[in-house]
């Protein structure tokens, strides 16, 4: 019997590790150990106001924060039935794209492309390749400016409110974001020059089913309330408050986080789950990267979420810098919050972080404030997933020496882009 213990996974967020038991070819035992304790954040937002609960629940992550609070306004607005601007809609749409700016930049560049290159660490890549490590570190600041910009901070957004935005930015203030990303159109395509010069990874090879939001139009991360999963030609769609079909949590016991699975299959979500279940979204330079890349959807390899964030970040830039066109030419309307009438009511909303599906649900009494609540992260949701390529990894090795498998694992782990601290939650079911 032999066993590679990886006790603390690095250049990820949070405390996780991965542990596998060969004995003989055979793999017997594979874990993804998640060790982080539970936030029980759902239970510190419960008797809050609807007004309160954005802002606490900003707290669960330092690199999404965005994406909750704003999944966060969208749950509970669903359970009022308010109805926000469309300048709010383009807004809200802005700050998401800011935050996957700056998250595929720090993962692909300060977290991934070490990997890759035989690196240790950032560090140790910018020491020899500082170019490269400063391209991710130009996009990464242009994601903040515009988080700060819109949200008020480039961290935990203050300026985002039930209804709206506490301030709309000035025209100056979108100048100076579309300058940045006319500049940024260059950077983006070096991106993928530099993540097609990287060696291949193809050691892991599974078929994977993906999912991810069905939005309503061709580009959006927020818009929509369905959730589509694509398996071996097979779509399914739900409804946003059938999200526990889907996440059908499960605990096991070598980890603090859940298992998800629908029909008992472990599925994937994240960049390269969205461009699976959103071809539509693949034209322009996206399509042109897709083909420099070489990447074909559906994908049998997980590292080719690396790729995947890679076009997606192609796709962001131009994205944003399109909507600021459009606020520029139609002119920035200084608007008041939608007013808010509270009433007993559940409001559930899903929404694409830049790891994946983000499913925020509440419960209100007619006062306004939360009697129940449910948070479940992408990293949570790829958790099974992450195991099912782990046991590919080790299975399709030839090589059984240990610091092989262990980079592979790792590799894979990477790829998945994961935020472990956000992937603990305690729900008490009445």
């Amino acid at each position: 019997m032999k066993t590679v213990v990886i006790e603390h996974l690095a250049r990820v967020e949070g405390h996780g590790g991965i542990s596998v038991v060969l004995e003989g070819d055979k793999v017997s035992k594979v874990h993804f150990d998640v060790f982080e304790g539970a936030r029980l954040l759902e239970s510190l937002v419960r008797g809050k106001r609807y007004d309160e609960v954005s802002p606490i629940l900003s707290r669960i992550c330092s690199i999404c924060s965005a994406a909750h609070s704003l999944t966060s306004l969208k749950a509970s607005e669903n359970a009022f039935g308010v109805q926000v601007s469309p300048q709010t809609q383009l807004l809200r749409e802005l700050l998401y794209r800011g935050e996957s700016i700056q998250s595929h930049a720090l993962h692909l560049f300060l977290l991934a492309a070490p990997d890759y290159l035989d690196f240790p660490s950032a560090i140790a890549l910018a020491a020899e390749k500082p170019d490269a490590v400063l391209l991710g570190l130009r996009l990464k600041k242009l994601g903040n400016l515009i988080q700060e910009t819109i949200g008020g901070r480039a961290v935990h957004p203050v300026n985002v409110v039930p209804g709206g935005f506490g301030t709309v930015p000035t025209v100056d203030q979108l100048i100076e974001l579309r300058d940045g990303l006319m500049e940024a159109i260059k950077d983006s395509q070096d991106v993928i020059e530099l993540m097609a010069s990287l060696p291949p990874a193809d050691f892991c090879q599974c078929d994977t089913a993906y999912a991810a939001l069905h939005s309503p139009n061709d580009d959006s991360y927020f818009a929509g309330d369905e959730v589509m999963l694509a398996d071996n030609g097979n779509r399914t769609v739900m409804r946003a408050a059938e999200y526990r079909k889907l996440a059908n949590e499960q605990s096991v016991l070598h980890s603090h986080a859940k298992h998800s699975s629908f029909h008992g299959k472990p599925f994937m979500v994240g960049s390269l789950a969205r461009l699976t279940v959103n071809p539509q979204r693949l034209n322009g330079r996206q399509a042109v990267a897709m083909e420099r890349l070489n990447l074909r959807l559906p994908a049998r390899n997980p590292m080719d979420n690396n790729k995947a964030q890679a076009v997606e970040l192609v796709g962001d830039v131009e994205r944003a810098l399109d909507i600021i066109e459009c606020l520029l030419r139609d002119g920035v309307k200084d608007e008041r919050p939608v007013e808010v009438q509270v009433c007993a009511g559940t409001g559930t909303a899903i929404t694409e972080a830049p790891r994946g599906l983000l499913v925020h649900s509440y419960t209100y009494d007619s006062e306004g404030r939360i009697t129940a609540a449910d948070m479940i992260t992408p990293t949570a949701l790829n958790a099974a997933s992450m195991e099912l390529h782990f046991r590919r990894v080790v299975e399709q090795c030839a090589e059984r020496e240990e610091a092989v498998i262990a980079k592979r694992l790792q590799m894979v782990a990477r790829a998945y882009d994961p935020c472990i601290s956000c992937s603990v939650h305690l729900v008490r079911r009445q």
